[in-house]
Formats: C-alpha cells, sequence, structure tokens
C-alpha cells in the first residue's frame, strides 16, 4: 500500500472568494474606531495573516491595544454581516469543490488546512459548504502564531504522521508560500487569489496555478521532483 501524502490549502483566497466579506467587515471595524479604513487592495494584501499582526500592518502608527481592539471589531463586524443577512455566501473558487472531492477519494492522499481564519469561521465555512468531513487536519489562526510562521504546518505533519516531503501546501499568498518552506514543505501558487503569481515564485512556489484541474499534474510533479 502506498504510504499517504497530504495537501494542505489555505482558505482565504485559495478556496474561497471572501474578499467582500472581508472588506466590508473591515471598513465597519475602522469606522467603529473613526479611523479611516484603508483601500481595498490594501486589506486585501493582509489576507492570511492572523487578525491582530493585520491590523498591526494596516494600522503602523497605532498602538498595540488598538490592534487587538480593531481586530475585536473585525470579528464582530464579520459575524454581524452575516447575521443579519447582508452579506451573501462566500463562493467556492470554480473547480474548487470537485478537486477536493477527487482528492479525498484517493487512498493516497490526506486533506488539511492550514488557515488564518479563526475557529469559529472556519465552522461557518465547513457548514455552508459542506467540506468538514474531506479535512483531517485543521489549524486556525486561534490557535497558532501568524503566518509565515510555520506552527501550523508543522503541527498538520504532526497530527497526520506524514513526513515534510510528502507534504504540499497550496495557497494563493506569500505568507502560505513561506510558511511551508519553514516547515520543509513545497508550496504550489494559485493564481486568482490575493497576491500576484510572480510574488508567489519570488516566494518559492514551484509553480502557480491558472485554474484547479491542473492541480493533480502539479501535485505529481512536486513528488516526483522529490
Amino acid at each position: 500500500m502506498t504510504a499517504p501524502r497530504l495537501v494542505i490549502f489555505d482558505v482565504d483566497g485559495t478556496l474561497i472568494d471572501s474578499q467582500a466579506h472581508i472588506a466590508a467587515a473591515m471598513d465597519a471595524a475602522f469606522a467603529a474606531h473613526g479611523m479611516p479604513a484603508p483601500t481595498r487592495a490594501r486589506t486585501l494584501s493582509i489576507v492570511g495573516l492572523s487578525l491582530p499582526v493585520a491590523m498591526a500592518v494596516l494600522a503602523p502608527d497605532a498602538a498595540p491595544e488598538t490592534h487587538e481592539t480593531l481586530a475585536e471589531a473585525y470579528r464582530d463586524s464579520f459575524a454581524a454581516l452575516r447575521a443579519r443577512g447582508e452579506s451573501t455566501l462566500a463562493p467556492l473558487f470554480p473547480g474548487a469543490r470537485a478537486a477536493l472531492d477527487a482528492l479525498s477519494g484517493r487512498d493516497d492522499i490526506l486533506l488539511g488546512i492550514a488557515t488564518g481564519k479563526s475557529r469559529r469561521g472556519m465552522a461557518h465555512m465547513f457548514d455552508e459548504h459542506g467540506l468538514g468531513a474531506l479535512f483531517v487536519t485543521v489549524q486556525t489562526g486561534d490557535d497558532h502564531p501568524s503566518k509565515p510562521h510555520p506552527a501550523m504546518v508543522r503541527t498538520c505533519l504532526a497530527e497526520t504522521g506524514i513526513p515534510a516531503a510528502d507534504a504540499v501546501i497550496v495557497g494563493d499568498t506569500t505568507y502560505d508560500i513561506e510558511m511551508g518552506r519553514a516547515a520543509g514543505v513545497a508550496g504550489i501558487g494559485v493564481g486568482w487569489g490575493y497576491h500576484s503569481a510572480d510574488d508567489l515564485v519570488r516566494a518559492g512556489a514551484t509553480e502557480v496555478l491558472d485554474d484547479y484541474a491542473a492541480l493533480p499534474a502539479a501535485l505529481d510533479r512536486v513528488w516526483g521532483a522529490a
């Protein structure tokens, strides 16, 4: 029997298109503090970082305690938008569900998550998309240092017993690729997220996908080379 390998996915910008939710919640969080909101492009550039770290990037002149309260205001705003029905479902990117179903159906592949989202946010995403049963390890921003620290990937490896050489991370930001590299795991970038393909390659991505249909062949190339 072939030993299993592990594919770890980022969430926002990789599996789901949540930019409308993120931008609206960020605008509301800054407005609650009487602060000018960052541009949409600036907001999307920090997707993947844990919230207090993201707020420190977006509001570098603010005090650390303000970064914490901005993060909490963002969480509350995101939840309020959802509760009031003012935000629509953040859709899966085209081909994501088919790719996940195909990989999870293989005996030689396990699936994991490494995301800056909270446990609450992941529970909601799993409920809305029916994805929870596909993943054997799920790491969130509530339990680890912010990306690109390798703690999330290392925990995925520890929980599955899979060595770094037999794992790959799939993500849309340089934080994802750098996190994988720090844990000794290869990274595959996706071209439909929040950082450019050039930036992903510079960060160490083996390649950048144009669509999910290209993922199986990219995995074969990574592991074939290994």
